[in-house]
């Protein structure tokens, strides 16, 4: 199936070159399924560290007004307005006196909490028609640069994570440090839930390290490891009680926290590392993007399977062929030793021969066309290869990104130094 057409709103870009999605599919991806997402709006900006999107609710601006803060690794802080003649310009920009790193918006508070490279939080409020940044207090979190931040409303928490493999969390109202963990390796991912008190860091060695908060200690609950790569991106959906993570190892994996069973689902579609993650939870669908620059829309809503463990073997399961490190087999049959692979859907070991069909099994998270097994081939039926996600080019390598669920629109910036703004209601519905 081809590409169905873009659906652009009547936006004007600020500076914008090109349109930000063409019809073309990233090489090694099915066909898209249904309608691309609506390019809406591309801004030029600085290398960009971190971007959120507010959907303004402010008396003293005029309805529809959306606004971008974003913290841009040069150190300094920008907000843009879209002005009446429907274009984006900054209405704040501040400079830092160190460069950004990550940020925290609350809008409610309309509290920013800004990481920076010297290990410094700082803390600003911003005004109601978001012409003007206050500054609030700084926190003394961290020996090197901040990785993470989350503000917490409900417990008037700060959590950060730093390059300095400290985990931390401070009082937002006292400033005070009420505690810290030293992680296994440098945290790249964190996610909390409210109701519960639990803390999730993924860090670069692979790890998801579960705490449990208290108002001035932690305790140590699990680690878990499931990619081979380090986690590069984390959420949290607190209704179903799973935990996605996103990898350098380019999987996301689904883990069931909630059910109490291990579960582990592994998802499989992007060809570069995941850099982001956000989830739907009116629809519940995840929302995967990758240095590949797609942008994967997963239907989180169907039943999916584990991968099954790779099983060992001296031989081909299959065929019973030995496989080149087997020298006896070797030497009693006068056979030549074969490569060994695996079945992603039954987890046997086979030979070439014997596992020569490619399928995708996307119930088992892979969306593109795996090796399996000729008898398990034969087995999969066309509903089971029925694609659970659709695929879309968003034409530049994506860092970060931010979804607002209220209005269906994705904001992602990338090391091209744009950012863009996009309506996923044909796709996020």
């Amino acid at each position: 199936m081809r590409n169905m057409p873009l659906l652009p709103l009547p936006f004007p870009l600020v500076n914008a070159s090109s349109s930000c999605i063409s019809d073309t599919v990233i090489s090694g991806r099915p066909s898209l399924t249904s309608p691309n997402p609506g390019s809406i709006s591309e801004l030029d900006a600085s290398p960009t560290a971190h971007v959120s999107l507010i959907a303004s609710a402010s008396p003293t601006l005029p309805s529809g007004h959306v606004l971008l803060p974003v913290v841009c690794s040069g150190g300094t802080v920008r907000v843009w307005l879209k002005r009446d003649s429907g274009q984006y310009w900054p209405s704040i920009y501040h400079m830092m006196p160190s460069p950004c790193s990550c940020m925290s918006f609350n809008p409610e508070t309309r509290r920013l909490s800004i990481g920076l490279d010297n290990g410094t939080i700082s803390e600003f409020i911003l005004s109601e028609d978001y012409n003007k940044m206050t500054p609030v207090k700084n926190y003394q979190a961290h020996q090197s640069r901040v990785t993470m931040i989350l503000f917490v409303l409900e417990l008037e928490w700060v959590l950060s994570t730093g390059q300095d493999k400290q985990f931390a969390w401070h009082c937002s109202e006292s400033g005070q440090r009420l505690g810290g963990y030293r992680t296994s390796a440098v945290a790249s991912g964190l996610q909390f839930d409210v109701e519960t008190r639990h803390v999730f860091i993924g860090d670069q060695s692979g790890q998801v390290t579960i705490l449990k908060l208290e108002q001035d200690n932690c305790t140590l609950v699990t680690t878990f490891r499931g990619h081979t790569g380090g986690v590069t991106a984390l959420c949290w959906d607190p209704v179903q009680r799973v935990l996605f993570s996103g990898s350098s190892d380019h999987s996301v994996i689904m883990w069931d926290i909630g059910g109490r069973k291990g579960t582990a689902i592994e998802l499989q579609g992007h060809n570069d590392k995941v850099q982001a993650l956000s989830y739907a939870q009116h629809t519940r669908q995840l929302i995967s993007c990758g240095g590949d620059g797609g942008i994967v829309v997963w239907n989180m809503d169907v039943e999916r399977q584990e991968t099954p463990e790779w099983l060992d073997s001296d031989s081909c399961q299959k065929c019973d062929q030995p496989f080149f490190w087997n020298f006896k087999q070797m030497w009693d049959s006068k056979k030549i030793g074969l490569r060994q692979h695996h079945c992603r859907k039954c987890g046997k070991a086979v030979c070439g021969k014997c596992s020569s069909k490619r399928s995708s099994i996307p119930l088992m998270g892979f969306e593109f066309e795996v090796r399996v097994c000729d008898s398990c081939h034969e087995a999969i039926t066309d509903e089971e290869r029925a694609p659970t996600a659709t695929f879309h080019d968003s034409k530049h390598n994506i860092v970060h990104v931010h979804f607002d669920a209220t209005r269906g629109w994705l904001l992602t910036s990338g090391t091209d130094k744009v950012i863009k703004l996009w309506d996923m209601t044909p796709v996020v519905s």
